[in-house]
């Protein structure tokens, strides 16, 4: 049973710094392309990172570029998202998810597996 378990979120002030992590279980991470989407109420779920199978090639939204990291430990069989610089904007539900596809892949419909969200709020 695939299980992907988000923690790490919380309450921060805008320009502060989250570490988030996913925690898999059921699947290797370095077998899948492991992302990063957020969620706000009545919007879309939106892509905010991916990382590649390799590790090495990683796809962030412009929205996002320069102020958050994905980074993997195989060992742990973890995947976090290092969040710098936070802004109002970036409170949202965050998702960790797994797709089977190769690349770079940043649609919700191309990820297979889904955790259940940590919340990050950013007071202005």
């Amino acid at each position: 049973q695939v299980q992907l378990v988000e923690s790490g979120g919380g309450l921060v002030q805008a320009g502060g710094s989250l570490r988030l992590s996913c925690a898999a279980s059921g699947l290797t991470v370095s077998r899948y392309s492991m992302g990063w989407f957020r969620q706000a109420p009545g919007k879309e779920r939106e892509f905010v990172v991916v990382i590649s199978r390799s590790g090495s090639n990683q796809y962030y939204a412009d929205s996002v570029k320069g102020r958050f990291t994905i980074s993997r430990d195989t060992a742990k069989n973890t995947v976090y998202l290092q969040m710098n610089s936070l802004k109002p904007e970036d409170t949202d539900v965050y998702y960790c998810a797994a797709s089977e596809w190769g690349g770079s892949p940043s649609e919700v419909r191309d990820y297979n597996y889904w955790g259940q969200g940590t919340p990050v709020t950013v007071s202005s």
